[in-house]
């Protein structure tokens, strides 16, 4: 395999487009979508082995004008909880700049919120610089691989730093 050839990627089906593939090359700055068989092709070519499997199951809310998905990121082989995911969405408006404001309130009401409780772990705000990807204002399912992405490659390392600081 030559040098500039990525060895690691991310890819992920979405609940909201089971027909759908996306890899997110992360060292690349890039957002793939493809059909879903190419999965069955990758297996086929022996093209690519997969490293790590992690499975995203929860709950999907609709508060008022607000989508929230709720649920635990576990290994696929393994109870193992890995962490806890939640993606707000605001409906009304799917131009990233536009919902900001509204957004970064949330975001501070659900951490006042939270840090008021003495809960175990810590809550990490996670917004990639989708332009970065070449992906537009308005927000599409490239975007939430995105974030799933840079969600999964965040529990990866935390997961490997802990099992080092335990070794």
């Amino acid at each position: 395999m030559s040098p500039e050839m990525p060895r690691d990627f991310i890819g992920m089906s979405l609940p909201e487009q089971p027909n759908k593939y996306y890899f997110t090359l992360r060292s690349h700055r890039i957002v793939v979508e493809s059909d879903v068989s190419v999965q069955n092709i990758m297996e086929k070519l022996q093209s690519y082995k997969s490293r790590v499997a992690l499975i995203f199951e929860g709950f999907q809310y609709q508060l008022g004008d607000f989508q929230l998905r709720v649920g635990k990121v576990v290994p696929s082989h393994s109870e193992n909880l890995r962490g806890i995911v939640m993606e707000v969405e605001y409906l009304p408006i799917s131009s990233l700049e536009k919902s900001r404001q509204i957004m970064e309130e949330f975001i501070d009401i659900w951490q006042e919120a939270l840090s008021k409780r003495s809960l175990p772990g810590h809550f990490i705000h996670v917004e990639p610089n989708f332009s970065e990807y070449g992906l537009s204002d308005h927000y599409t399912s490239q975007h939430t691989a995105v974030q799933y992405a840079t969600v999964m490659a965040q529990l990866i390392a935390s997961a490997q730093a802990v099992s080092t600081v335990r070794n």
